[in-house]
C-alpha cells in the first residue's frame, strides 16, 4: 500500500483514501480540503489507538472516507444512513461486500456517546474515539499524548472543517429545533 509520512511519522497520504477521494472530490467542492484533513487526522489517531493489521488499516481507510460523506451526498445533517449506503455500494462495486456489515457499523456508531464494547468489532470503538478526538479539537485526547495531537494538527491543518460543521449544524437546528442532533447514538 502506498503511503506518505510527514517528518513526525504522520500519515499524510494513503493510497486507499486517495483513490476513494478521487471519486468524491467534485461533490465535496470547497469542503474537500477540510474533510480530507479530518479523515487523515482521524486515521492517524486510529493508528495510534490500535496496532492494526493490513486489513484493519484498509477497513479504517474506507470507513473514514465515507463516515461523514452523507453531509454532501444527501445534503443533510441526518447523514449516517446515506453515508452507510454510499460505503456499502462502494464495497459491493469493489469486491469487498464481506466487509459491509462491519464498515456500516463503524459509520453508524462513530457518534455513539457510550463506549462500544463488542470484541468482535473493535474497529468501531477505535474509530469512535479517534473521531471524537478530532471533533473536540483535542479537548478529548482519548489517551493519546498531547504532543502527538499538536504534531498532527501542525502536519494536517483544519482547513475550515470545524467551521463547516458549525454552519451545517446551526442551519439544521434552525430547521429542526426538536431534532437537533440526528447523528448521535446511545
Amino acid at each position: 500500500m502506498n503511503r506518505e509520512l510527514s517528518e513526525a511519522g504522520i500519515v499524510v497520504e494513503e493510497a486507499q483514501i486517495e483513490s476513494i477521494f478521487a471519486e468524491w472530490r467534485q461533490a465535496l467542492g470547497a469542503e474537500y480540503a477540510g474533510y480530507r484533513g479530518h479523515v487523515y487526522r482521524v486515521f492517524n489517531c486510529c493508528l495510534r489507538l490500535r496496532d492494526c493489521d493490513a486489513d484493519e488499516r484498509r477497513k479504517l481507510a474506507i470507513a473514514l472516507v465515507f463516515h461523514d460523506i452523507g453531509l454532501w451526498s444527501a445534503r443533510t445533517l441526518d447523514y449516517l444512513p446515506p453515508s452507510e449506503a454510499e460505503a456499502v455500494a462502494w464495497l459491493a462495486r469493489n469486491g469487498l461486500a464481506a466487509w459491509s456489515d462491519e464498515i456500516a457499523m463503524m459509520i453508524r456508531m462513530h457518534h455513539r456517546i457510550r463506549h462500544w464494547r463488542d470484541p468482535a468489532t473493535p474497529l468501531v470503538e477505535t474509530l469512535r474515539r479517534a473521531d471524537l478526538i478530532d471533533f473536540s479539537l483535542g479537548a478529548y485526547s482519548g489517551g493519546l499524548p498531547r504532543a502527538f495531537l499538536r504534531e498532527l494538527s501542525a502536519a494536517i491543518p483544519n482547513a475550515g472543517f470545524h467551521r463547516f460543521l458549525l454552519r451545517a449544524g446551526f442551519g439544521w437546528f434552525l430547521r429542526h429545533p426538536l431534532r437537533p442532533t440526528p447523528f448521535l447514538r446511545w
